[in-house]
């Protein structure tokens, strides 16, 4: 992995394309990272900010404007089987070395563009020149840009998983590990979503394979009674 600091641009890096993820943190779902290039020849959208301070309404009003405006966007998601199998850190590294490719061209090739990725650290082998910038949602817009893209895509990917599995509620929490969720992995074990390198579902995972009552010492302790 890169040191957490910029690749130097070249002088001729003109477009900037902002970098943000949403869910690395959750126990279930996927992670879902966008790239957002802005076209300088669009209206500038007003109300950009880092998604995590708008509520759910600006947000989507916000999502409509920027796939209007911009020049190039790409939305990636990482499923759970890739998190599980390479963690969470580098599955996300991964999708925004994916986003960027996906809007590189239409911002004009490697020579045009400047990547500017939320936090503090770069992926490998980008197409592009790039920066870490610690805080960027709150002040760079393409990334601001980027992360109301990756906020509404995941959040609407995991209203549509709560049809699928709503004992879990995720339509509410998002898979976060809120004492609701908690308490529903405890009550009906994981559902194929749920990510089992996190600590909270590898528990449930094993409670869920070994219940008291089928378990060896489980049937030593009722003999005991």
């Amino acid at each position: 992995m890169a040191e957490p600091s910029a690749q130097a641009a070249s002088a001729s890096a003109v477009r900037i394309a902002g970098i943000d993820e949403a869910g690395r943190g959750p126990l279930a779902g996927p992670v879902v990272v966008a790239a957002v290039v802005f076209d300088p020849a669009q209206p500038r959208i007003n109300g950009l900010a880092d998604s995590k301070q708008l509520c759910a309404a600006r947000r989507e009003f916000l999502y409509a404007r920027i796939v209007e405006r911009a020049l190039a966007w790409h939305v990636v998601f990482i499923d759970v089987e890739e998190i599980d199998r390479i963690n969470i850190y580098h599955a996300t590294l991964l999708g925004m070395r994916r986003a960027l490719e996906g809007v590189v061209q239409a911002a004009g090739g490697a020579e045009a563009c400047l990547a500017r990725i939320d936090g503090n650290a770069l992926p490998r082998d980008l197409p592009c020149p790039a920066e870490a910038w610690i805080g960027g949602d709150a002040r760079e817009r393409s990334i601001m840009a980027a992360s109301i893209l990756a906020k509404v895509s995941r959040d609407r990917w995991m209203v549509e998983l709560h049809g699928q599995h709503p004992q879990y509620g995720f339509d509410g929490h998002k898979g976060y590990s809120t004492p609701e969720h908690l308490a529903a992995l405890r009550a009906h074990g994981p559902c194929p979503q749920h990510r089992r390198s996190f600590a909270p579902v590898s528990r449930a995972f094993s409670q869920d394979l070994f219940p008291a009552s089928n378990s060896p010492a489980g049937d030593a302790l009722a003999g005991e009674r």
